[in-house]
Formats: structure tokens, C-alpha cells, sequence
């Protein structure tokens, strides 16, 4: 009969053997962050997504305990900004600001030097908002249900504002066209101060824009299953170690429950949210088909 005991000394050598094979996780675990990390953000410096970021990564180096340096990167598409992450090592020492508006780029452009569901390892989001629809109260179209039952008695003759062609907000209007049968224009403007003079003065009827609170959404106002929410969220370099994912993806969770960041937030307009990395994966994928197929549909020219 074979003896299968196993003495102490063969049992320690068992245990120093499988360290050995395993010390990168373990590694990177106990001493991950040991020197600043950079976060890459694809828009310029002070506006709302830049406040937001630096919040996080102010927030972030506070609980583990390295500086997380921000560095604006804006160009067209976020391409800039995501090459700037994806180029370096997968060692958690590089993160990026992905959006929703990396999923229009996806769609939009005829082909990026990259893919962001495959060559981004998402984290989590950190905040979330919906677009709103606003009307001028001193028009004749007081409300949105003042507008939609406008554009069915009149099609083709009401005007939505938006800014930038291809971007949230206008793809946002393009979507609300089709998923209510309306007939009407969709005016790009360079800002959104242009497209509120537009609306004050009655060139525009409707406009679309973010940041208003405690406004009916547009399934609540009329148009069943319409859902358009802009999310920012963090990424890393493909191949990024899982327990460093895990990690910052468990940071981000406490310091997003803060009172301090969530009334930060509140304040301008975004409800502080985290997600799981397969959740924020999900949700730039299916943005991805589904602003496709409101690009195809509108007739926007890809880029």
C-alpha cells in the first residue's frame, strides 16, 4: 500500500513553491500605488467632466494614499486621450476618463486605432446624468407636450437646438425625432449659450442640453422607452493586473457614497454612481450599437 502522509518540510516547500509562482498579484496587492498614477482626461481643463475627474482623483489619492495626477488631453474624438492610456504598460499607473461620448466616437468614425471594449479595461463609472429637453415658458410651445403635439399638427416647420453634429446632445434630439414619429429640424450651434439666445428668441423651439434638475424625463413627459444618460467612467490599459481593477473599482465605490462628493455632484447636476467593470463594459458597448444606429438612420456622414 502506497504512504501518501506528507511530512511538515514537504508541506513548506509545497507552500514556498506556489509563492514563487505567484508573486505578481500578491505584489501588486500590497504595494499598489508606490508612486503617483496618471489619470488622462479627453476634455480641457475646468469644464464639468474635468470637475468632476479631478474630485475623483483628489478623492482617490486621499484613501490610497498616492497622488493621482490629471493630465486634459482634449482632441477630436477623445482619441488623443484614450492613445495616451492605451500606450502605456498595464500596470495601473495610467487610467483614463471614458464617457459616453467615447461610444458616439466608436460609432461615429469610420475606423479608431483602437477598440475601446476590447482594449479598455473599464473599472467604474463615477457619475451619471440625463440630458433634458427645455422650452422658452413665454413661447407658444410652453411645455414639451406643447412641442411634440406641435410638430404632429405642423411637421416640419419646429426646430430643435442642439450643439456640435454627432454629439450627445444632437444624436440625443435625432433619437427623440424617431422614437416619437415627429417631423422636425435639428440646428447644430457651437455652445450652448448659442443654443439659449436661439431659444429666447424663438429660432429654435426646443432645446437639449444637461444639467437641470427635477425636470420630468422624456418617457415620463410622453415618449415611452426614450433613455438617454451621459456617464463618465474610469479605464485602464487592457491587461491592467485584475487586482489592481479591483481594487480602484472598491475606492471608487467608497469615495462616490461620501456626502462631500455626492453633494459636490448634486451641485452640478450628476448623481454620484459606481458600477462594476463588467456593468460600465456593457454600457459602452450597447451605447456603441445603439448611437450607430441612430447615426445611420439620421443620414450623419461618418468621419
Amino acid at each position: 500500500m502506497t504512504d501518501h502522509r506528507i511530512t511538515r518540510r514537504q508541506l513548506a516547500l509545497a507552500a514556498s513553491a506556489a509563492a514563487a509562482m505567484f508573486p505578481i498579484r500578491v505584489r501588486a496587492q500590497q504595494n499598489y500605488p508606490n508612486r503617483p498614477v496618471r489619470f488622462i482626461l479627453p476634455f480641457a481643463a475646468a469644464g464639468v467632466a474635468d470637475i468632476t475627474a479631478r474630485l475623483a482623483a483628489e478623492k482617490l489619492g486621499d484613501k490610497l494614499g498616492q497622488r493621482f495626477v490629471v493630465e486634459n488631453q482634449p482632441g477630436p474624438g477623445r482619441i488623443a486621450a484614450a492613445r495616451g492610456v492605451l500606450s502605456q504598460a498595464p500596470d495601473g499607473y495610467t487610467i483614463g476618463l471614458v464617457t459616453n461620448g467615447t461610444s458616439i466616437s466608436a460609432a461615429i468614425y469610420k475606423a479608431l486605432p483602437f477598440d475601446p471594449v476590447k482594449e479598455f479595461a473599464t473599472i467604474s463609472t463615477i457619475g451619471a446624468f440625463d440630458l433634458v429637453f427645455a422650452t422658452n415658458v413665454e413661447s407658444e410651445l410652453k411645455t414639451f407636450d406643447d412641442f411634440i403635439k406641435g410638430a404632429r399638427a405642423r411637421p416640419g416647420t419646429l426646430n430643435v437646438g442642439t450643439i456640435n453634429v454627432g454629439g450627445t446632445q444632437n444624436l440625443a434630439g435625432e433619437l427623440f425625432k424617431a422614437s416619437a414619429g415627429l417631423n422636425f429640424q435639428i440646428i447644430p450651434y457651437r455652445g450652448t449659450p448659442d443654443v439659449i439666445v436661439a431659444l429666447m428668441r424663438n429660432d429654435v423651439q426646443l432645446m437639449v442640453d444637461f444639467y437641470f434638475t427635477d425636470v420630468p424625463t422624456v418617457a415620463e413627459a410622453g415618449v415611452p422607452g426614450y433613455e438617454v444618460v451621459s456617464w463618465n467612467g474610469v479605464f485602464a490599459p487592457h491587461g491592467t493586473p485584475a487586482d489592481i481593477i479591483e481594487l480602484l473599482n472598491k475606492a471608487i465605490h467608497e469615495i462616490v457614497a461620501t456626502p462631500e462628493v455626492k453633494q459636490r455632484y448634486a451641485e452640478l447636476g450628476i448623481e454620484a454612481k459606481a458600477s462594476t467593470p463588467e456593468a460600465l463594459k456593457a454600457r459602452l458597448a450597447g451605447d456603441i450599437g445603439k448611437w450607430a444606429a441612430v447615426i445611420e438612420r439620421a443620414g450623419i456622414p461618418k468621419q
